[in-house]
């Protein structure tokens, strides 16, 4: 009977695919509507005037301008103007 166990294939060995996450459209860029300007999971930055934010948290333009990141009562806000 042998000692150890046989050398089969390793377990956990998955990794999943990254989601591309994070800020899409950065300060001073100019942006029209539908734009996509950030990708989250939660709440990091919260939509600001000409922002809205879908049911996934992913913050969209909803006007054409220029991003601005501006922080407001320790919220990050997303705004186009």
């Amino acid at each position: 009977m042998a000692h150890k166990t046989g050398g089969g294939s390793t377990r956990k060995n998955k990794d999943s695919i990254s989601k591309r996450l994070g800020v899409k459209r950065f300060g001073g860029e100019k942006v029209v509507s539908g734009h996509i300007l950030v990708r989250q999971k939660g709440n990091k930055f919260y939509p600001g005037p000409g922002a809205k934010q879908g049911s996934d948290y992913t913050i969209f333009a909803t006007v054409a301008g220029q991003v601005k990141f501006l922080k407001k009562q320790s919220k990050m806000l997303v705004a186009v103007t």
